[in-house]
């Protein structure tokens, strides 16, 4: 394993809690292209402040903490916009960088978001709910509005989640039995496959060409689709019934400004994430079942406990 070294502005951290993203198994299996090998794994982090700099967000020895893993460069156009998830030259801890998947590691501190509530189960999740949020923040969601999801995975429950804390009326299309059930836990319509009724917005969480072709007809006049999983490919449309239609197409990349937020929504017990991880443990024994779960992924969330603390 690489050694760690310090760099100004960082703070030295101890790994507890390694939460497992659906482009970490596309990575192993050899076909996310966003990703550079080698590398150490691991961008849905929670840690424990060991050393940090003196700095002006309150960040101190002993703190827990989630990670938000999209470095900057701060001076690119999209940066300057205050769209740093557009970042031009991004770096992503876990995917372009080593991240979390390792006892010690260095962060930025203002990559850093403490918590003295949360357990370091808990802030694991944040990072992938975020994602959810922004995309959310990006569409515009007025209450009221009819949104459909496709595609019950995390991201897509993420989704969900905060299209309901928007006051949308949503349904949810998963073809998976055991993603349906805990999809079905929102209190939402749970549906195996379109069911031919238009939504004024559509969240494309899948990823799959197949289904985000599918999503350009299932938006109704003057609606939207949001493409939030990512395809590394060409999509096919009709272009005059998108035309006819008069529809927008906005993409949802990572996230921005939505730790503060996350993280306030499940201490006032806004969002709440008992049941979420549904597979875990330790780091130790990734080695030997990594493969076997990145073929069957029969969970919501899978945890990789790096420390065995989690006080």
């Amino acid at each position: 394993m690489p050694p760690v070294v310090w760099q100004p502005g960082e703070a030295l951290v101890r790994v507890h809690r390694v939460a497992i993203c659906g482009s970490d198994w596309h990575a192993f299996e050899g076909h996310q292209a966003n990703y550079t090998y080698p590398r150490i794994i691991g961008h849905e982090l929670s840690c424990e402040v060991l050393e940090v700099p003196d700095n002006s967000r309150g960040i101190r020895p002993g703190d827990r903490c989630a990670v938000e893993p999209h470095l900057t460069c701060g001076v690119c156009r999209p940066c300057l916009l205050h769209r740093p998830n557009c970042c031009e030259s991004m770096s992503v801890l876990g995917v372009h960088v080593d991240g979390g998947m390792r006892g010690l590691m260095n962060v930025p501190v203002e990559r850093l978001y403490k918590s003295e509530r949360l357990s370091f189960d808990q802030l694991a999740l944040v990072e992938f709910l975020t994602i959810g949020a922004h995309a959310v923040a990006r569409s515009g969601l007025a209450a009221g509005e009819d949104v459909l999801i496709v595609g019950a995975g995390p991201i897509g429950l993420s989704v969900l989640q905060f299209a309901l804390t928007a006051g949308a009326s949503a349904r949810i299309i998963e073809k998976a039995e055991f993603r349906r059930q805990f999809a079905g836990r929102f209190g939402v319509e749970v549906l195996p496959e379109y069911d031919g009724r238009p939504a004024s917005v559509v969240f494309d969480c899948t990823g799959d060409e197949e289904a985000i072709t599918a999503s350009f007809n299932r938006v109704g006049p003057a609606g939207r689709l949001v493409l939030v999983g990512q395809f590394l490919g060409f999509i096919p449309f009709d272009h005059t019934p998108f035309i006819r239609r008069e529809l927008t197409i906005i993409a949802s990349r990572n996230s921005h400004h939505q730790f503060p937020r996350v993280i306030g929504m499940i201490e006032r017990g806004e969002i709440n994430l008992d049941q979420w991880i549904t597979c875990r443990m330790p780091l130790a024994e990734v080695p030997e079942v990594f493969a076997e779960l990145a073929s069957h992924k029969n969970y919501i969330k899978a945890v990789f406990e790096v420390q065995d603390s989690d006080v």
